[in-house]
C-alpha cells in the first residue's frame, strides 16, 4: 500500500516538471534600452514589523554614442592580453579572430563608469560568427564571447 502511494505521488509530481517548456530569449534579440533598465536597479528598503523587504525598481538612463571604444583581447592559450581601440565600423584582426565595432554607448551622466559596445567577432579560419550581441563593461559576463581560446570583453568608450 505504501509503494502504491509513493508511485501515485511521485507521477502526480514528475508528470508537471517533464511538461515545462523553458522560453529563452537570445540576448541579441533585447533591445539594449531594455538591457540597462534591468542593470541599473536601485534597491529600496520598506520595514514590516521585525522583516526587512528589499524590491528593486527598474532606473532609465540616458546614454550618449561614442565615437571609438577600448576592447580587450585574451589569448587563453599563450596568456597573452591585447587591448584593441576602434572606431565604429572599424574591424582588427587578433590572431584567427576579426573583431568589429558597430557602435558604443556610454551614461551621459558617467562616461567612465560604463560602456555598452556592439561587436561582431568572426573566425577567418572558419569563415564564421562567433558573436554578435552587445558587451557592457560593467557586466563582462551578462553576454559573454563563448570560445575556447579567445575572450573579448569591452573596457570602455572613448569619448574624445
Amino acid at each position: 500500500m505504501r509503494s502504491f502511494i509513493a508511485s501515485v505521488v511521485l507521477s502526480l509530481v514528475a508528470v508537471p516538471l517533464a511538461a515545462q517548456e523553458i522560453v529563452t530569449t537570445p540576448i541579441e534579440e533585447i533591445p539594449l534600452d531594455e538591457l540597462i533598465g534591468q542593470l541599473t536597479t536601485t534597491p529600496i528598503e520598506e520595514e514590516e514589523d521585525e522583516f526587512v523587504t528589499t524590491s528593486t525598481e527598474a532606473v532609465m538612463q540616458e546614454v550618449a554614442e561614442a565615437a571609438a571604444s577600448e576592447l580587450r583581447v585574451l589569448d587563453k592559450l599563450t596568456g597573452q592580453v591585447t587591448n584593441l581601440t576602434l572606431e565604429q565600423g572599424e574591424t582588427a584582426r587578433i590572431g584567427f579572430l576579426s573583431v568589429t565595432l558597430n557602435e558604443c554607448r556610454y551614461p551621459v551622466d558617467n562616461p567612465s563608469g560604463d560602456a555598452f559596445t556592439q561587436l561582431f567577432v568572426d573566425d577567418t579560419k572558419e569563415s564564421t560568427r562567433l558573436f554578435s550581441g552587445w558587451m557592457l563593461a560593467s557586466a563582462p559576463a551578462l553576454n559573454a564571447m563563448d570560445h575556447p581560446r579567445y575572450d573579448v570583453w569591452a573596457l570602455r568608450c572613448i569619448t574624445s
